[in-house]
């Protein structure tokens, strides 16, 4: 081990979706640094297609599994001192509270926590534990709205090491991938005479389908040639297709499931719809505007960081807001669809591209003191 080198440790509770992206999306910060990044995963079996997915410097796998992660730890944090001693690191990140609790019993070592959710605070133990472990600790919100919610729960938090850290997404490699409309829409098995409304996220109450597929019934009695297509499984699949058939909407709602690799598609799509009631941040809306899909989108949670234009933005629940968005969405005309998407576009670039976390992470005062830039 060159002692000359300067490390850094991530630490990842999984490499499930979105998380092995979450890895690379901080992997990129690292890229053109003096610091060589060592990205562990605590469980997971080791995959030579997450290590090229990860595109960290190392990556290592210590194959817990997820019932060892439950109570203290306690073989989870000898693990990490183990690799603290052989590298011999500058600074961690940890992606959620589990890796950030592990990560705080390394004495003295600076810690950068990421906070994908709402209410991680919300048990006192894990208040008390954190505010024991403020000196060494920044912690990084994927929103504002996260930001606010940490801030919420530990207010005699240090407010300067509380701050936002947008998810990002990789535009070219996307835009590589993504499918014509014409192509899409006949892997899909949609009509091509129809304007597609599209929704993708899992069917679970945070989606808030319900008001979603009530908003469209109202819709779809101005637009028969128009359908809505719903992408994505979950708890209440029965329940939202019962609701269609109780709506009538058999002939105008699809429920495609899960489709590997969605984002391939939303090329398919004329525009996209996220109801969400519970929004951390909304990483589906990054990749709609990549497809220079016109966009409405709840105001709840980091939803509406991502949204500039507040016209198309609805109030949470509001079925009749959010109906009369979906028939305005509809008449627009290319020339408006374009300034849409070139606006869309240019927010993205400038807020949520690894060039712009970059820039964002690197400033941060505390980032700044404990890694000499």
């Amino acid at each position: 081990m060159d002692n000359r080198t300067k490390y850094v440790l991530q630490l990842c509770h999984c490499y499930n979706m979105p998380f092995l992206d979450v890895a690379r999306q901080y992997a990129s910060l690292f890229k053109g640094s003096d610091y060589h990044l060592v990205t562990v995963y605590l469980t997971g079996v080791a995959s030579d297609e997450v290590i090229q997915q990860t595109e960290s410097d190392t990556v290592l796998f210590l194959e817990n599994h997820s019932k060892d992660l439950k109570g203290l730890k306690r073989k989870q944090i000898k693990q990490i001192k183990q690799l603290c001693q052989q590298y011999n690191f500058e600074f961690a990140i940890g992606h959620r509270y589990k890796a950030i609790y592990t990560l705080c019993h390394l004495n003295n070592l600076p810690v950068i926590g990421v906070l994908h959710a709402f209410s991680v605070y919300d048990r006192f133990m894990r208040r008390f534990f954190t505010m024991r472990h403020q000196q060494n600790l920044l912690l990084l919100g994927v929103s504002n709205a996260i930001r606010d919610d940490i801030k919420k729960y530990l207010p005699k938090f240090p407010g300067q090491q509380v701050q936002t850290l947008y998810n990002r997404i990789n535009i070219s490699q996307i835009q590589k991938n993504q499918l014509d409309g014409a192509t899409a829409r006949k892997k899909l098995g949609l009509p091509n005479d129809k304007y597609i409304f599209a929704n993708v996220g899992r069917l679970h109450p945070d989606k808030d389908h319900h008001t979603l597929i009530k908003a469209y019934s109202i819709v779809a009695n101005t637009l028969p040639d128009s359908i809505l297509v719903i992408i994505g499984k979950g708890r209440l699949e029965k329940e939202l297709q019962q609701l269609v058939k109780q709506l009538q909407l058999e002939e105008q709602v699809v429920f495609l499931g899960v489709i590997p690799n969605a984002v391939n598609y939303f090329r398919a799509f004329d525009s996209f719809v996220l109801s969400s009631d519970f929004e951390p941040f909304g990483m589906v809306l990054l990749e709609a505007a990549i497809a220079e899909l016109p966009i409405i989108a709840s105001n709840a949670g980091g939803a509406k960081e991502i949204i500039q234009d507040e016209q198309w933005l609805f109030d949470v629940g509001n079925e009749d807001q959010l109906a009369k968005l979906m028939l305005e969405i509809y008449s627009l005309d290319d020339k408006q669809k374009q300034n849409i998407n070139e606006q869309n576009m240019t927010f993205l670039q400038q807020n949520f591209t690894d060039e712009a976390a970059r820039n964002t992470f690197w400033s941060l005062p505390m980032v700044s003191a404990f890694s000499n830039n």
